[in-house]
């Protein structure tokens, strides 16, 4: 089993290099695992990542640099997966930062499926720990609220090659923020492949704490997010894919009440939100913030889906 780890990356370089070095100090066992690259699609950076990756070469020994234009995540997951040397993808995201026995803890599991099960019609998903501490990401314990029902998520995931070329790759149709990697998960499931977990497989997604600042470019994610469900359950027009973009009249109900109708809103609720920054419990502000998150949400979907009908 060799594996090929496929980062995208957009404008990371800091904490790309955080992913990149927790990479180069991987441990397993060889019985287990030939070996592994790192394949790094720089997705059209203007932070100098390729540059400081070019300069910084020797670092990484493992690290194959593929460029090309700002196309999106999806595209870029494409190209790694298509010119990757490996039998097996993992995917992470390059603000993924992973202990010493990341890879072989998901190279023990998928072997142990393999053999249990007689066929490689699996794939592994490992744990994923939300954290803001940059200078210490694995210090981060596990939380109810990093836990995940998701049935393929590109945050931490390995699975044979065979299986995505079968499946199609990701579907360059989503432009947008959101949905591309629990789309190819459809077709996935739909091909018959089952999902094992593996908690021992974790890594740290960083990012920023939560401030005021950041709220502008939350709402828009939302809408973003809402227009891209609606192309989501057009490619799979099921009652779950429609729980799983949050167009059904609970969901409507749910936001709509806690929100009241979307009075307590960025406006209103940024008093709180800056006690509790100010407290020092940001994360405990951006869980309070969704609240109006998810009612932009829920009004993207729908309004995403209304101009479908209107064009239909």
């Amino acid at each position: 089993m060799f594996f090929s780890i496929v980062i995208p990356t957009y404008n990371r370089q800091p904490i790309l290099e955080k992913c990149l070095r927790a990479l180069e100090q991987q441990h397993y066992d060889e019985a287990l695992m030939s070996g592994y690259e790192v394949v790094v699609v720089d997705d059209g950076s203007t932070d100098g990542t390729v540059d400081w990756l070019r300069q910084n070469q020797s670092d990484f020994s493992h690290v194959r640099l593929i460029e090309q234009d700002h196309k999106g995540p999806a595209a870029a997951r494409n190209l790694g997966v298509e010119l990757a040397n490996g039998d097996t993808i993992i995917f992470i995201d390059s603000d993924l930062v992973v202990l010493a026995g990341f890879l072989q803890a998901h190279a023990a599991a998928l072997k142990a499926s393999y053999k249990r099960l007689g066929h490689d019609c699996i794939f592994t998903y490992g744990r994923v720990v939300n954290t803001a501490n940059f200078d210490d990401p694995t210090s981060e314990p596990f939380k109810l609220t990093d836990y995940s029902q998701a049935f393929f998520a590109t945050g931490n995931v390995a699975i044979a090659k065979p299986w995505l070329e079968k499946a199609g790759l990701f579907d360059t149709q989503f432009t947008l923020y959101g949905w591309e990697d629990l789309e190819l998960g459809v077709r996935l499931k739909n091909l018959g492949l089952s999902l094992v977990k593996v908690p021992e497989a974790v890594g740290y997604h960083w990012h920023p704490p939560f401030s005021l600042e950041d709220v502008p470019a939350l709402i828009d994610k939302e809408i973003q997010r809402g227009r891209m469900g609606v192309l989501f359950y057009q490619k799979h027009p099921t009652r779950e894919v429609r729980m799983m973009i949050q167009m059904t009249w609970l969901h409507r109900i749910l936001w709509g009440v806690l929100s009241l109708g979307g009075r307590l809103n960025e406006k209103t609720m940024a008093p709180l939100l800056r006690w509790l920054i100010d407290q020092g419990k940001p994360q405990l502000a951006l869980e309070v913030a969704r609240v109006f998150l998810n009612w932009y949400n829920v009004q993207g979907v729908y309004a995403a889906y209304d101009e479908l009908q209107h064009q239909s």
